[in-house]
Order: structure tokens, then C-alpha cells, then sequence
């Protein structure tokens, strides 16, 4: 069995596509597998990923279902390497990544994970600034409270993990459909000390074809997020740091709703953030101008009608 299982997930996005599988050909480390994992991908796509004949690779055919962790998951399922190493369909890898890492995780036997900096690049491949995910050196050991507190960043195609470690923490969590890159690198830092690389190693692409732009989604996946970490930390004081980050969320929440018009969904997330929510005066504050903010439209259509009703009235 190779040494390196490379867990590959796609959709369509064929110009992406070609290139982060070509990033996995040029690497200097070569006892690696591909197992790209198809999620419904159209004719052009599937067309492409059957050309390839190399045996290191294998494709599996899924329906779509449009939740990358599952579509991970099921990658990892038939995975036999010692190793994952995980790549997005949209982002590359510098030619040395794989061989630089397993060295590390060699050196560091109570490490069993590792991570590394990236670049950022657009959609046609040129560098763009990247202040929050470059850090001139990366933390590594026991760093499951700078990742919660967002201190650093993890970018996904940057790491490479024991499969058995991955398997041990139920791989990616199928119900955090948001965040849930997050929620596996917690996962693994309360479990395994981390050796960490500050080579830029890999390339993340910034683009227009992610996979979802709800914002409202996207901010409950983080509410989950920090109400599932809660319970995972043995940490007093980390377990107040989630309950307040995950009502700060609720406001994000009740905000991106009174954005799109959503005025009684608006009151409904505040009700229901308020039991965790409660003993934050911050959040008192932000709900209040929530629910100020939705009951303006009603009180100006109801005084419009008012008025015009007057006005028919003379």
C-alpha cells in the first residue's frame, strides 16, 4: 500500500481541476494514491477523470449531494495509505509538499499530523496578499486553543494526517455543512500534538465558483461549531470562550437575515440564541438593534397605510 492516500473531492470546475491533479503528479515524493471523489460531476468533468490512466489513481462515481464531507468521507473510506493528505479541486501544491512533510512527521513521532503556510492565488494563478493565512512561524505541539481562537488559520491542501488518527475522531462531521474544515483540525489538535512547516507549500485559489455564498448558512455552521466545541474542551475557560463566540454568532446570524428581508426569522434566531446567549450585555445590545432595525419596515408600512388611508378618508 502507498505510504500517502491524497483525498481529492470535485465538481465540476474542470480548469481548477486539471491543475490540482497535476500539482499531485509533480511531487517529489511518489509513493502517494489519488482517490478523487466525483460528486455528480457533469459529462465534461467525468470525461476527464476517466482519461486519466495512471494506476496511482482512482476515481470514485457519487450522486450529487453537494456536502463535501460526505464526498470526503467517503474518499477516506477506501484510502489505504498511512497518510492522507487532503487537496480541494480548486488549489495546487508546490512540488515538494508531500516529501517535506512526511520527513517532518517522521522526525516527530508524537506528532501525528502536520500542517504548513500557503499562498494565495486568483483565478488565473497570480499571488494575491495573503495577511491572515501567512504567519512567519506557525505554532506546532498542542495548539487546539490558537486554532480556537482563530489565532491561526489551517488552510485544507496544508495538511497531511494520520489515517487512523482521522478515522479515530469520526473523519469530517456530515452535519456541519459550514465550518467543517474548522471542526476536523479541532478535532485533531485536542488528539495529537501538530509539527507545523512555515514553507508556503501549497496554493489556495480565490475565486467566484465556491461551492456557497449563504452567509446566513455559513454563520450557523459556526454557531454549531462553537456549541460542539464547548463540549469537547475540558477547559473551563474555553468553554465560556465558545458559548460567548457562538452568541456573537447568532447576532451575525439575525443580521444577515435582516439584510435579505427576513424580518421574523430575524426575531425567531434571537429567541432561540437567547438562553446561551443571555449573560453577554454585548449581546443585549446587538439584539436590541436587531430587533430595531426589523421593526422599522413594518412601522413605516403600517403608518404609510395609515396615512393613505387618511388621505382617502378627507
Amino acid at each position: 500500500m502507498p505510504t500517502v492516500s491524497v483525498i481529492l473531492p470535485t465538481f465540476n470546475r474542470l480548469k481548477f481541476l486539471q491543475l490540482a491533479v497535476g500539482s499531485v503528479f509533480a511531487q517529489t515524493y511518489t509513493d502517494w494514491e489519488m482517490i478523487i471523489a466525483d460528486d455528480g460531476s457533469t459529462e465534461e468533468t467525468r470525461a476527464y477523470l476517466r482519461s486519466i490512466a495512471a494506476q496511482q489513481v482512482r476515481t470514485i462515481w457519487l450522486p450529487h449531494s453537494g456536502n463535501p464531507s460526505q464526498v470526503r468521507n467517503a474518499a477516506i473510506g477506501v484510502a489505504g495509505g498511512r497518510y492522507l493528505a487532503f487537496l480541494d479541486s480548486d488549489d495546487i501544491w508546490a512540488p515538494s509538499k508531500l516529501e517535506r512533510q512526511i520527513k517532518a512527521l517522521g522526525e516527530r513521532a508524537t506528532c501525528r499530523w502536520s500542517y504548513t503556510n500557503c499562498d494565495l492565488i486568483d483565478e488565473y494563478g497570480r499571488p494575491l496578499a495573503n495577511e491572515i493565512l501567512v504567519t512567519p512561524v506557525l505554532p506546532d505541539g498542542w495548539i487546539f486553543e490558537p486554532v480556537l481562537r482563530l489565532q491561526v488559520g489551517i488552510s485544507m491542501p496544508t495538511v497531511v494526517a494520520d489515517r487512523d488518527l482521522v478515522r479515530e475522531i469520526g473523519c469530517f462531521d456530515e452535519q456541519q455543512r459550514f465550518a467543517e474544515w474548522q471542526d476536523l483540525c479541532l478535532r485533531l489538535a485536542i488528539k495529537s500534538e501538530v509539527v507545523a512547516l512555515s514553507e508556503s507549500l501549497c496554493s489556495v485559489r480565490i475565486h467566484n465558483e465556491h461551492y456557497s455564498a449563504d452567509k446566513v448558512a455559513a454563520h450557523l455552521g459556526w454557531m454549531q461549531l462553537y456549541k460542539k466545541m464547548a463540549v469537547l474542551t475540558p477547559s473551563p475557560t474555553l468553554r465560556s470562550y465558545c458559548a460567548r463566540v457562538r452568541a456573537e454568532y447568532s447576532l451575525n446570524v439575525a443580521r444577515c437575515q435582516a439584510d435579505r428581508g427576513d424580518y421574523g426569522e430575524v426575531l425567531t434566531t434571537l429567541l432561540k440564541s437567547l438562553p446561551f446567549s443571555w449573560r453577554y450585555p454585548r449581546w443585549w445590545w446587538g439584539a436590541l438593534k436587531r430587533v430595531a432595525r426589523a421593526a422599522v419596515p413594518g412601522f413605516l408600512t403600517s403608518a404609510l397605510r395609515w396615512r393613505r388611508g387618511g388621505v382617502a378618508s378627507k
